[in-house]
C-alpha cells in the first residue's frame, strides 16, 4: 500500500519539524512566551510547515485502522470443496429384456 509510505514519510518530516521547533523555541529570548509576538510568529511558522504532513495523515491515516482490523480477524481458511452429486447418465436407447 502506497499510503503507508506516504504516512511514514510524513511522520519523518513531522519529527524533523518538531526538532526544529524545539531548537527555535530554545533560541528565543527568555521573555518570549506564548502570547508574545516573537513566540507566536515562530509557532505559526512551525504550524504552517507541518500542515501538509498533517493533511497526509488526515487523508491516509485510515489505512492503519484497516490494517489493524484485518489483522485482528481470525484467519479465513478456504472452505473444502463439498462433494457434488453426479447425476446418473440418461439412457437414450431402449433397453432389451
Amino acid at each position: 500500500m502506497w499510503q503507508l509510505g506516504t504516512l511514514r514519510d510524513a511522520l519523518g518530516q513531522l519529527d524533523a519539524l518538531h526538532e526544529q521547533w524545539l531548537a527555535t523555541r530554545d533560541s528565543l529570548p527568555a521573555d518570549a512566551k506564548p502570547g508574545s509576538e516573537v513566540f507566536d510568529d515562530a509557532l505559526a511558522e512551525y504550524h504552517g510547515e507541518a500542515w501538509s504532513y498533517l493533511d497526509d495523515w488526515a487523508t491516509h491515516g485510515h489505512v492503519i485502522r484497516e490494517i489493524h482490523t484485518a489483522a485482528a480477524q481470525p484467519a479465513r481458511s478456504t472452505p473444502s470443496p463439498s462433494p457434488t452429486a453426479v447425476a446418473a447418465p440418461v439412457r437414450t436407447t431402449p433397453v432389451r429384456r
